[in-house]
């Protein structure tokens, strides 16, 4: 069975940092891009950041340049989000997503992990 697991979600304190991780399971992640997108109270969808199937290349929003860092491991077939420096506006449910290229159709969703960033 094709899955998407994100972890790593919570509460933190504005300034604080939070790392989240998507594990696949069912297939494997090599061939495809991976991103995350999050989803604010009210809000539509907006993609956070992307990286290309092989690592080459990333990328993010405005919004996150500078304190957030996506990564991956495909011996583990996972991918990460570091997020530093949150910021309460940085509350959402945060979404991974296998794409068959950076700014392409999405694949599969996760089910989203919480993260809220209030003191």
């Amino acid at each position: 069975q094709l899955q998407l697991v994100e972890s790593g979600g919570g509460l933190v304190q504005p300034g604080g940092s939070l790392r989240l991780s998507c594990a696949a399971s069912g297939f494997t992640l090599d061939y495809y891009a991976m991103g995350w997108f999050r989803q604010a109270p009210g809000k539509e969808r907006e993609g956070v950041s992307c990286m290309s199937s092989r690592g080459g290349s990333t990328n993010y929003a405005d919004s996150v340049k500078g304190r957030f860092t996506i990564s991956r491991d495909n011996a583990k077939n996972t991918v990460y989000l570091q997020m530093n420096s949150l910021k309460p506006e940085d509350t959402a449910i945060y979404y991974c997503a296998v794409l068959y290229y950076c700014s392409g159709p999405t694949a599969y969703w996760g089910q989203g992990t919480q993260v809220t960033v209030s003191s």
